[in-house]
């Protein structure tokens, strides 16, 4: 992964989306895609694998791509691509989950799990996770970083919240407001 690191702890799908920042895409090998799962690994259904295939990469960006431009439209009212949902849909399909029962030696224990390699079973949750943001009525009140070269996404906690971090944008906007008005005195 690059220099950048990833912004985290908003809803799965957003953390996915925010993958692709103003200065370049973090998930633009497998190896980045490894270090993005692993920093997400306690919000996924899967351990962190060894590896992963340019195909499995290929399946993430693409419901990344698919999940930020109906996000797009959603949060602002509009109607999203009919393609950009069954893209989604398929994503779901090409790794069906199953509660698989077990016995554990004094009662039946159901666990998720879902069947391919280990980037489609990703895509496939991260699909998941995008479908149900796109159907919560919050998907509304997601909103883009104010930060002029930030295009971060944010679903805010307080209605007042401006930047995608406080720390990242908020400071540096901060600073340079201070240095504007300081630097003619």
């Amino acid at each position: 992964m690059s220099d950048l690191v990833p912004l985290t702890g908003e809803p799965l799908a957003l953390d996915l989306v925010n993958t692709r920042p103003s200065a370049g895409d973090l998930l633009a090998t497998p190896e980045d895609l490894l270090a993005w799962w692993a920093l997400e690994v306690d919000r996924l259904p899967d351990e962190v694998p060894q590896e992963v295939t340019a195909a499995d990469l290929a399946a993430v960006r693409a419901v990344r791509e698919r999940a930020a431009r109906a996000l797009d439209q959603v949060r602002r009212g509009d109607e999203p691509s009919a393609a950009d949902l069954e893209a989604l849909n398929q994503a779901q399909r090409a790794a069906p989950a199953i509660s698989e029962l077990t016995w554990n030696g004094s009662a039946v224990v159901a666990t998720r799990r879902r069947d391919g390699s280990p980037g489609l079973r990703l895509a496939a949750s991260l699909a998941e996770a995008a479908a149900e943001l796109l159907a919560d009525p919050a998907v509304a009140r997601i909103r883009e970083c104010e930060a002029d070269d930030c295009v971060m996404l944010f679903l805010p906690a307080h209605p007042r919240r401006r930047w995608c971090s406080a720390a990242r944008c908020g400071n540096r906007v901060r600073v340079a407001r201070h240095y504007q008005r300081h630097k003619a005195g």
